[in-house]
């Protein structure tokens, strides 16, 4: 299976509904961003979805093979870690980010998410270097790490641990930036 054929990661699809539907009021669709995006499995995801997608990674060829021509979809190249934040002040209903980790920029992803939106985020932990790569510490989380850089948001769901099927070590949080709500009516966050 190429990658362009994978399904997107259950995590990813699981805390979807997180993610606010056009309401009544605003009749907006939802902005998503898909960080480090690749060949834009969850990109195309998104799109199906019925998103606006930013899609930004520093690989041209890979950025290519996304549609060239749907409305609704702006590629952008950009090397995220040698280079500005692309995106300044720009904030999204939903921020995905999926086997990717540079935490110098944990601080404005966390940042990009709109009030009402949803951060959902999946990478390699500590411990997967006894089972395949990424094996360099600079790219696992330590225990615990992914929930530190969410401070500020409200975690709906978090888990830390080893997966068989590619064995692998991850962490993956799905998080949302309340909106005002009313403490007798608390939001229901689908788990």
């Amino acid at each position: 299976m190429v990658h362009t054929d994978l399904p997107p990661s259950p995590w990813i699809s699981r805390f979807a509904p997180l993610v606010r539907a056009p309401g009544p009021s605003d009749g907006h669709p939802r902005r998503a961003l898909d960080v480090a995006c690749g060949h834009g499995r969850h990109v195309r995801w998104l799109l199906e979805q019925g998103c606006h997608v930013t899609a930004v990674d520093r690989d041209a060829q890979a950025l290519a093979v996304l549609p060239a021509t749907h409305p609704h979809l702006t590629r952008l190249q950009a090397d995220l870690e040698n280079g500005p934040w692309p995106l300044p002040g720009q904030r999204f209903d939903v921020v995905v980010v999926t086997n990717y980790l540079w935490r110098p920029l944990l601080p404005t992803l966390v940042a990009s998410v709109a009030p009402g939106g949803v951060l959902l985020y999946e990478t390699f932990a500590r411990g997967n270097e006894t089972v395949g790569r990424p094996a360099r510490v600079d790219f696992l989380l330590a225990p615990g790490e992914l929930l530190r850089a969410c401070e500020g948001l409200r975690v709906v769901a978090y888990e830390d641990g080893f997966l068989d099927a590619p064995a692998r070590f991850v962490q993956r949080i799905a998080a949302v930036r309340e909106l005002p709500h009313d403490p007798l009516a608390p939001p229901r966050y689908p788990l």
